[in-house]
């Protein structure tokens, strides 16, 4: 039996990292086997790509690089990480994935969608998460959270214009596959946002 693939998705201070906190003590919980990774990253290669990506820097990092150096990330997470655990039977739980490149890389930077389709093809095939968490915030209070932070990148640093454009593009992929993209209301307490994520995680379970 393989496991479940899930991707966490959202805008800047969204809360995936609470929210994978409460997905790991799920899956204890149910005795699930699993590994939590990322994108960009997941492997040793993918990771030192993730730095070049995401580095503050005073050359302009032109659209296309950034979404070859993506995709890059993406195909060696893919053969050395995803695949191999989903054919144990082990869950994955990756902070990001290829919703973030239709967002990010293409609504948001007015990238080339036919493009992304066919990376998309190419580097994940029919392998794309069995479900995919999507919390939604209010930009203003996603940048607010953000602002607390020590380490901000490339990303965060960018205008509330484009984290609007990356909000209404998240948005948009969900309404385009809403059996897979499920909309979690991350502007509420974290009690109702854990239930949220809960309810969708035995839903999947029940499936499998």
């Amino acid at each position: 039996m393989t496991g479940k693939f899930i991707s966490l998705e959202g805008g800047e201070g969204s809360g995936k990292s609470t929210a994978i906190a409460t997905i790991k003590a799920w899956l204890e919980s149910q005795k699930i086997d699993y590994i939590m990774t990322r994108e960009p990253g997941g492997t040793e290669l993918a990771e030192q790509i993730r730095q070049l990506i995401l580095a503050a820097r005073d050359e302009p990092v032109d659209d296309m690089t950034e979404l070859l150096l993506m995709f890059a990330a993406r195909a060696q997470h893919m053969t050395q990480t995803i695949r191999p655990a989903l054919a144990q039977g082990i869950w994955v739980i990756s902070d990001r994935f290829i919703d973030s490149s239709f967002v990010y890389q293409g609504k948001a930077r007015g990238g080339d969608t036919e493009k992304l389709k066919v990376l998309t093809e190419w580097v994940v095939g029919n392998d794309k998460p069995d479900a995919t968490l999507l919390l939604d915030v209010p930009v203003e209070i996603g940048l607010q959270r953000v602002a607390q932070r020590k380490d901000a990148d490339r990303l965060d640093q960018e205008s509330s214009c484009f984290h609007e454009k990356v909000r209404q593009g998240f948005l948009a992929q969900a309404a385009l596959e809403p059996d897979r993209i499920k909309v979690i209301d991350a502007s509420q307490s974290l009690d109702q946002v854990n239930e949220q994520i809960i309810n969708q995680l035995n839903g999947l379970k029940s499936a499998w």
